[in-house]
């Protein structure tokens, strides 16, 4: 098959869907597929960190806040053209759009494309986002893009959640991959070790809940103060989060900033205890695969995309961040209960087979063989 992968965001950027994208070339090409990349071009970027994958840059990525209090990217309008060009030029089998109802690439190639197109819907909305404008101005946007598509998949019925409520449509549950290659446990777990770290990483914005995981720790460290608490990432909040230690006098924080993958991936390897607090706003959690694939134990905040994830055993893990005295004794319980550690980690083991990317390619490659078929067969019927 030749695929068209159209991913909303700059890919200069990081971020869970761009990953998800670029893995899912990776392994589709391994199966012989031929998949192009279709993303707006980022600005002041070295293509040469493509690294040889094959991508069409079409219009500029530009930053703009939307309801969801995500910074995300827009394209620039009146780019028809250069769209039917493309298109007529790689004659795609399928084009497979990640995030459709993000303005404007998507709904600019959705209304052109002659092929068959499957969405994939990554973000849940929040209650916090279903204000006036979210009604007025993104529900009539979206209804407008979903008239084009042929096969709806979501990654959590989260992230489904809001789109079933406009299409009667299936929508097929599909979740985010991880490359376990890349996250490994440790040869030995260090579980008797005295001195324990917990482990954040990610955005430090107010939906991510790292004030409260601050708040709790402070309790935490009173009790257990050979304990230390690592937050790495940037954000609008780092200077309120680094008063708030200040104010508490909170020992034994470390703000790191930003970190690669593979200074992430050695925190997840030599930490204690993964936690991310996040309230509301997460429709999965790739980061909590990440911890689990390396037999991190995790606390993590209790919102729906959270939650589901850690079924079964795994939502001992799950927490109102908000209540700090319950926040604080989870996380005490998961640093030092052995034998609960333990348990925690066989269950992680025996979940990570569903999300390895060459088991969720193949949920993926079965849609786009059914969705071909079908639209075969309604336009042999036209």
């Amino acid at each position: 098959m030749k695929i068209g992968l159209v991913c909303p965001y700059s890919i200069a950027k990081g971020g869970g869907v761009k990953e998800i994208v670029f893995a899912m070339q990776t392994e589709l090409e391994k199966r012989g597929h031929d998949v192009t990349i279709i993303t707006p071009q980022p600005r002041d970027w070295d293509a040469s960190e493509l690294g040889g994958r094959k991508v069409i840059f079409i219009g500029t990525a530009t930053d703009f806040n939307w309801p969801l209090q995500h910074t995300t990217v827009q394209v620039s309008a009146g780019l028809n053209e250069e769209i039917d060009q493309v298109l007529e030029e790689e004659k795609f089998d399928v084009l497979h759009f990640h995030e459709p109802w993000v303005p404007v690439l998507s709904r600019q190639i959705l209304s052109r494309s002659n092929t068959v197109n499957v969405a994939t819907f990554h973000a849940s909305v929040p209650p916090t986002a279903m204000n006036r404008t979210f009604i007025r101005v993104v529900v009539p946007y979206t209804k407008s893009v979903l008239k084009y598509i042929d096969a709806f998949t979501a990654v959590s019925e989260p992230a489904a959640e809001y789109i079933c409520s406009l299409t009667d449509e299936p929508v097929a549950l599909i979740p985010c991959g991880i490359d376990v290659e890349q996250f490994t446990p440790p040869k030995v777990h260090r579980d008797g070790r005295k001195h324990k770290t917990i482990f954040y990483v990610g955005r430090l914005e107010g939906r991510k809940g790292v004030k409260h995981l601050i708040q709790a720790f402070a309790q935490l460290v009173k009790e257990r103060p050979e304990t230390t608490l690592i937050i790495a990432g940037n954000g609008p909040d780092r200077e309120k989060l680094e008063m708030l230690v200040s104010d508490l006098e909170v020992p034994n924080v470390k703000f790191l900033g930003f970190i690669t993958e593979k200074e992430k991936q050695q925190y997840l390897r030599n930490s204690d205890l993964f936690c991310a607090p996040a309230l509301y706003g997460e429709s999965f959690g790739i980061v909590l695969l990440e911890a689990m694939a390396c037999g991190l134990v995790t606390v993590a905040g209790d919102n729906p995309g959270y939650a589901s994830v850690m079924q079964g055993l795994g939502a001992i893990s799950l927490v109102n961040p908000q209540h700090h005295a319950e926040f604080a004794r989870r996380l005490n319980l998961l640093l030092h209960e052995k034998d609960l550690r333990k348990l925690w980690r066989t269950w992680a083991n025996d979940q990570m087979p569903q999300y390895e990317y060459p088991t969720v390619v193949s949920q993926y490659e079965e849609i786009y063989k059914k969705a071909i078929k079908e639209h075969g067969n309604r336009q042999r019927e036209a």
